[in-house]
């Protein structure tokens, strides 16, 4: 079973410590269930994986209709968080937390919560969602805004177009922030 801590720095941020069952044979290990998160109906839409050389940053993301869980299944990824939540006790709070090979963690991460990783090795990434794709819920601040200060730890990453265009937190009208 795994062990759920909740976030010091964002509310409803929510870390599993991960249980792996090793011998000579190779390793095990339970990546989710939904007794952990009870504040959620997990009806699991979708299942995502995500493969990322080394030096790749991909974020910062967010969405109004949609919670992730997040697995390293190999390498080694540093998260961002950022919670964008105007109404939430931490809002513009942010966390980073390093997870793969040698933490085998799990990230919980609500509606609302900006999201995002640079790969510090060849990795891949599994997520969870609780709700299909929708081009219509995928909103962005840029992985550099200096309102949010999020030490990423590299220099010079390597981003999708669409994320370099990414505005800042100051340039988002407040309307289009989640609630």
């Amino acid at each position: 079973m795994a062990e759920i801590i909740h976030s010091h720095a964002i509310h409803g941020v929510k870390f599993a410590r991960l249980r792996v069952f090793q011998d000579e044979r190779g390793r095990f290990v339970e990546t989710f269930r939904e007794s952990w998160f009870p504040e959620r109906t997990w009806d699991i839409f979708q299942t995502n994986r995500s493969d990322s050389k080394a030096g790749v940053l991909r974020g910062l993301h967010y969405h109004f209709r949609q919670v992730d869980y997040w697995y390293a299944v190999n390498g080694r990824i540093r998260v961002a968080l950022a919670d964008l939540r105007p109404s939430s006790p931490t809002y513009l709070a942010t966390e980073t937390v390093e997870i793969g090979e040698g933490n085998e963690m799990g990230i919980f991460i609500p509606m609302g919560v900006a999201h995002g990783f640079v790969a510090l090795t060849d990795a891949t990434l599994t997520y969870i969602v609780d709700n299909y794709y929708d081009g219509s819920d995928e909103h962005g601040v840029a992985w550099d805004d200096p309102t949010l200060a999020i030490d990423w730890g590299v220099e010079n990453p390597i981003l999708s177009p669409r994320d370099l265009a990414n505005p800042r937190l100051a340039d988002i009208p407040r309307e289009k922030l989640p609630a």
